[in-house]
């Protein structure tokens, strides 16, 4: 192989390239200097990621492959690796406090932090059932370690070991999954297989069914969406955070990718497994929230029920449904980011608190708090003019222009159903009697809660640049 050719391949992976790179050298500078360097390695992290992300959007314009087409860099892949960016880089900016305990100096975080978005990069470029599985596992191993990172809490140990167990039995499910598909249709690549895949058969919807289950444990989808209340509630709350961000972004573009260029033949089959995870993913979300106390487990059904809404917008199958997924995913990640930074902030005398009574009276404590807050819950509720209610519109009316009638209206009913535990949190803060003063802010969560919760309010003004950039994303794929 020339120079030329062995150049031409590793173009398209140079930002993975670097970001593998970069983790390795700052695990060398960690293992070696100690947990001293905790706050450097951490900063080092955020400038890499931003680095990553600069070299992502350098990359040529149009569609790059490489690898015998399992790795594939297009509209789409860029849109969401940036956004899975801003996800891992936010959140390494919000977990300096709790990295400044003397007793949580684990300059590991920010690593596992970076190795985990490596593999996100991966998934979201995979162009094979190969580098699907390997994206995936990069993704996931790391982030079992990091939901487990509070060593001394129970309650964080048995977070990462249940996420462990139920993910090592998801990619058993995707990977038999998997070799039903190659089986069935003797190739690996999503290309091949769409080729091949012309009209189902019973072993190619086998396969196809246990591939789809894996992705839904990922993205947190009934029914394999067990593990998602426990872990928000356990793990700590910068890592619950993450979780609830890039992760997330990297699933569903998996997802996307997967079920529109791999079997676009068989839409039919693969829709009625859509369908019928994201009515009951909706659903749960919205009834199983309401009896909730703790916040962190309040927004883990909160996340259940919007993944249901994202997977609704892919169940069309069409390019203004796929549009519909990219918009939904990018406000939710700057809705769900900014709800966090406010749980991170709700400490009093040092000591955090996640029940939703201690929210009390929080408008007469701190009214700016309280009022970006309210902002982020009616967002996420949906409730016009704000960010929200944009992104449940773009993936209803793909559902209505797919004719899934029935599929939209159960939609805006359980979009009504799960405001009511959001309403309930503004209730508290705005009417019920103060629970105490809560701690100063930190600059770094006033600051990304400044942004997050200005764009929820005022993406109405200004939507074009966000809905240009998802619509050629999504027609990338066509």
């Amino acid at each position: 192989m020339s120079f030329e050719t062995a150049g031409y391949q590793l173009a398209p992976v140079v930002p993975e390239l670097v970001l593998a790179v970069g983790s390795m050298a700052l695990l060398m500078l960690g293992a070696y200097r100690g947990q001293g360097t905790t706050k450097a390695v951490t900063t080092l992290a955020v400038l890499l990621l931003v680095a990553t992300g600069v070299l992502e959007l350098w990359l040529p314009a149009g569609k790059l492959v490489t690898f015998g087409g399992s790795f594939i860099v297009d509209d789409f892949a860029r849109f969401l690796k940036v956004l899975a960016l801003i996800g891992s880089g936010v959140t390494l900016v919000i977990s300096t406090e709790f990295l400044a305990d003397p007793s949580r100096r684990i300059f590991e975080y920010a690593i596992l932090v970076l190795l985990s978005t490596l593999g996100m990069m991966v998934l979201i470029s995979a162009g094979d059932l190969i580098s699907l599985y390997l994206g995936l596992e990069l993704m996931s191993l790391a982030l079992y370690v990091v939901a487990a990172s509070n060593r001394d809490n129970a309650k964080s140990t048995e977070a990462g070991l249940k996420y462990f167990v139920l993910g090592a039995l998801s990619s058993g499910m995707l990977l038999y999954g998997s070799s039903l598909i190659y089986g069935f249709t003797g190739t690996i690549s999503f290309a091949g297989i769409a080729a091949s895949a012309k009209t189902a058969n019973v072993g190619l919807v086998f396969g196809l069914v246990f591939l789809l289950a894996g992705l839904c444990f990922k993205v947190s989808a009934v029914p394999f969406h067990m593990w998602t209340p426990d872990v928000y509630e356990g793990a700590p709350t910068p890592v619950t955070a993450f979780f609830a961000s890039a992760p997330k972004v990297a699933a569903l573009a998996v997802f996307t990718r997967a079920t529109l260029t791999a079997f676009p033949g068989i839409l039919g089959e693969w829709q009625q497994i859509l369908v019928f995870v994201a009515i009951a993913s909706m659903l749960l979300g919205a009834f199983a929230g309401i009896g909730q106390t703790n916040i962190k487990r309040l927004m883990g059904y909160s996340s259940i029920g919007h993944m249901g809404f994202a997977l609704l917008g892919l169940a069309a199958g069409t390019p203004e449904g796929a549009q519909g997924v990219l918009v939904y995913i990018a406000i939710y990640v700057a809705m769900t980011l900014g709800a966090f930074v406010v749980i991170l902030a709700m400490k009093r005398n040092g000591v955090s608190v996640e029940n939703i009574s201690d929210f009390a009276g929080l408008s007469r404590t701190n009214p700016l708090l309280a009022f970006f807050f309210m902002m982020l819950l009616f967002s996420l509720a949906g409730a016009p003019p704000l960010a929200g209610f944009f992104a449940k519109w773009y993936v209803f009316v793909a559902a209505v222009k797919a004719n899934m009638f029935t599929l939209a209206v159960i939609g805006v009913l359980s979009s009504v159903v799960g405001a009511y535990y959001y309403l309930a949190i503004v209730k508290t803060m705005y009417f019920d009697e103060p629970a105490g003063r809560v701690d100063p802010v930190r600059v770094e969560l006033r600051t990304v809660l400044a942004i997050t919760g200005l764009f929820n309010i005022f993406f109405f003004a200004y939507p074009a640049p966000l809905v240009s950039m998802a619509s050629a994303a999504a027609k990338s794929l066509f």
